[in-house]
């Protein structure tokens, strides 16, 4: 069975992550998406918050898993016995830093990364962007799936 990983905060997921997500299913027989817990960080939404929002726009792909992790994603790889990592690439700038976890990644476990290049309409995309723009009142609904809008513009209006 091929599987593959797609790590993020996701907080909130985007048009932009789901793109790639998608792109994946079709290659992969399962993936992964692997939610970041990161302790430093206070997200907008909780762990389980996004796990459920992309459990809910991720259904209609049948292959996909969320969960969370924490640590090391080669460790959540070896757990599971998933060979390759996905990401998405917007720029240049995304590049390089992928680039040097990619290689970190396969020297510490041999998990491969694939690059996927960011569909041009979503280039621009990222959660930090879209929570900003939408606490300023700015429309962001075509940016995100209609249930990760609602959900997002709820927790705005009580902040």
């Amino acid at each position: 069975m091929r599987r593959a990983v797609c790590p993020g905060s996701f907080d909130p997921i985007t048009n932009g992550h789901l793109d790639i997500i998608a792109r994946a299913s079709r290659l992969y027989d399962v993936v992964h998406v692997a939610v970041m817990i990161n302790q430093s960080k206070k997200g907008l939404f909780s762990v389980e918050e996004r796990i459920e929002l992309i459990r809910q726009v991720t259904a209609d792909f049948g292959n996909v898993e969320v969960e969370s992790f924490h640590g090391l994603l080669v460790d959540f790889c070896k757990q599971r016995d998933i060979p390759a990592i996905v990401k998405g690439l917007r720029a240049v700038s995304d590049f390089d830093y992928e680039l040097q976890m990619a290689q970190m990644n396969n020297g510490l476990s041999g998990v491969e990364t694939l690059f996927v290049p960011t569909n041009p309409t979503y280039s621009f995309l990222s959660s930090s962007l879209v929570k900003e723009v939408a606490a300023w009142g700015g429309d962001v609904a075509h940016l995100l799936p209609p249930v990760v809008h609602e959900a997002l513009v709820e927790r705005i209006g009580k902040k």
